[in-house]
């Protein structure tokens, strides 16, 4: 486990980079834009007060897509050059440069919003009639919509200012990823090894169940020396949702949340009641988990652990491609072309470098391909990454290629499909295409760890938010105790017989993503649409193919899950739940048959 040693930037071949040069030229056309993006503010800030007839609302819209396209791609540029190194006092500041101007633009064009929002109806239906609006037909219809949750042009300004409400999240990130100290773990070996928030993820897969243990214990038992501060700051963001939901006339902070993503309540509760249905499908996996290990005893931190025997199989970068290109076959030559544009034309950043931003991401912006970043190690999580990464970038593809500007940019709550559906593809590929028995299991594992952690364990955490907000909401006091104790009782619902240890209840004090209420959901809807298409795909469906590009395609260019139903793909119905948990279930009975 010794760790090698980190190639600077400059020692990382050319062609394993990203080109952004399509985005600026270089560091002085990305300044030469951001004062581009400046002369806008005179010409947007005079509307103000007079967006109250149709022509002028169309002019601001004018203006306001030539803004977009200036500071779409300076701003891309920025935060890609940022993320190659960190630690660069150059873009940090190009960064802060940047964010000075959007927060500029955010706050003194403010007004736009109240004033489309204080349109009368039959304005409203005017420009939604209006041919030259056909683009933001969405957009109007839905300002009609929730006319009432809008605040006056005073109360929007303040709160466009209120950037600052993000802090809660940062303490907690400051504190777990910078100020704490979680000492070191022993192996079974004798072996001592600093554990911090970066590194914990591979000691939690590891096959050393000491430093599994360790690692888990650690790095929760962390959390829960300094519990009183984090709940008081969980508390104090749940506060700040619920605030803003009632003062913006939503019954609750959930309902704000999903109206605002155009998602019904049902859906929500459909994903919560269906997962609870099908938890037997996970106590399955955790018994033949342990069945595999040879465990007298299976403890919450054993559910993560590898079960791969030997050495684990390396791939280079171009062996993944090829593997990559080879499950997704499915999906037609358009689609396997572009995954080769993406290679040859430098879409991607592939290895990591000193002070390279860790993980993975996708990028996109109107008119210009995507983006991905990874940190390619050549063993199979980096395969997978990979695929999931560019499933992200062929969804922005087709979506820029088959809406306008203004209907582009999918929702969050779809965000993840097109990701997921490709690592559904690999493996099964993977374990079409494998003569080893161990190689298989492990692969299978890999699959379930990861439905574990996307469905499962994401709808936990779902409840756990409902629940939370919905005891803020009611009046009852939120201490530390009821957050931890609710935490415990939601692990035991999810996890069966599998064994916790005390540490468990402070889990939820280093989950960020709590500090994005009611976001996780969306993973685990996310890959049960996913598993429907490649299912789909894989038994050659008619029309499955088409229907997964319709997805593909849609952009925003319809509720989400109206663009669902479209694609065949229906989450308000059980059928598509169940559907997804019978591949499930199907899978395992292939595991437990080798």
């Amino acid at each position: 486990m010794s760790e090698k040693k980190v190639k600077t930037r400059e020692e990382i071949d050319e062609k394993a980079k990203w080109d952004l040069t399509k985005l600026c030229k270089d560091d002085n056309d990305f300044y030469a834009k951001l004062e581009k993006v400046k002369s806008f503010l005179p010409k947007l800030k005079a509307f103000e007060g007079n967006l109250n007839n149709k022509e002028n609302v169309y002019k601001y819209l004018s203006i306001d897509k030539k803004l977009e396209e200036v500071l779409q791609p300076a701003n891309q540029y920025a935060y890609l050059k940022l993320t190659e190194d960190l630690s660069s006092d150059k873009y940090n500041e190009m960064m802060e440069k940047r964010a000075f101007v959007i927060n500029e633009l955010s706050v003194e064009t403010s007004f736009a919003s109240s004033e489309l929002y204080s349109l009368s109806d039959q304005i409203l239906d005017d420009i939604i009639a209006d041919e030259r609006f056909k683009d933001y037909d969405r957009t109007f219809k839905n300002i009609k919509k929730n006319k009432i949750h809008k605040l006056s042009k005073e109360e929007e300004k303040l709160i466009a200012g209120m950037d600052f409400l993000g802090g809660f999240s940062d303490n907690m990130e400051k504190a777990s990823d910078v100020d704490y100290d979680y000492g070191e773990i022993e192996s079974t070996e004798g072996e001592k090894f600093k554990l911090t928030s970066s590194n914990y993820g591979k000691f939690i897969h590891h096959s050393d169940r000491k430093l599994r243990k360790e690692a888990f214990c650690k790095l929760n038992g962390k959390f829960g020396q300094n519990i009183n501060m984090l709940a008081t700051n969980y508390i104090s963001d749940v506060k700040a949702s619920c605030y803003f939901a009632k003062v913006r006339k939503y019954k609750s902070a959930l309902e704000q949340a999903l109206i605002s993503e155009e998602v019904e309540s049902e859906v929500y509760y459909k994903l919560i009641e269906k997962v609870s249905a099908n938890l037997p499908v996970l106590f399955e996996y955790f018994a033949l988990k342990k069945k595999e290990m040879n465990l007298d005893e299976f403890y919450i931190y054993d559910a993560m652990a590898t079960i791969e025997k030997g050495e684990s199989k390396k791939y280079s970068y171009d062996e993944a491609f090829e593997i990559i290109k080879k499950a997704l076959a499915p999906l037609g030559e358009e689609y396997a072309s572009l995954l080769d544009r993406a290679k040859e034309e430098r879409w991607i950043d592939v290895y990591p470098n000193l002070n390279k931003r860790s993980g993975a991401f996708e990028s996109s912006i109107y008119g210009y391909h995507p983006y991905v970043m990874t940190n390619f190690e050549g063993d199979l999580d980096s395969v997978f990454t990979l695929a999931h990464e560019l499933g992200h970038a062929m969804h922005s593809y087709f979506s820029d290629k088959n809406q306008p500007r203004e209907k582009a940019y999918y929702p969050i709550f779809l965000a993840e499909i097109a990701s997921t559906t490709n690592e559904i593809l690999l493996i099964n590929y993977l374990i079409d295409n494998s003569n080893n028995k161990d190689e298989k299991k492990a692969l299978f594992n890999k699959l379930f760890d990861e439905v574990k952690g996307t469905i499962f364990r994401q709808t936990m955490f779902a409840e756990f938010e409902e629940k939370v907000h919905s005891m803020h909401e009611k009046g009852e006091g939120l201490i530390k105790d009821k957050l931890c104790n609710e935490y415990y009782k939601l692990n035991q619902k999810y996890f069966g017989k599998v064994k916790l240890v005390d540490e468990v209840k402070y889990e939820w004090a280093r989950i960020p993503h709590f500090f994005d209420s009611f976001y996780v959901y969306k993973y685990a809807t996310g890959m049960i649409c996913a598993i429907n298409f490649a299912n789909k795909i894989l038994a050659g469906e008619k029309d499955a193919i088409k229907n997964y590009f319709k997805f593909l395609s849609a952009g925003d260019s319809a509720d989400p899950i109206t663009i669902l139903k479209n694609s065949d793909c229906d989450l308000t119905i059980s059928q598509t739940f169940d559907s997804s948990f019978d591949f499930l279930k199907t899978e395992l009975e292939e595991w437990k048959n080798l």
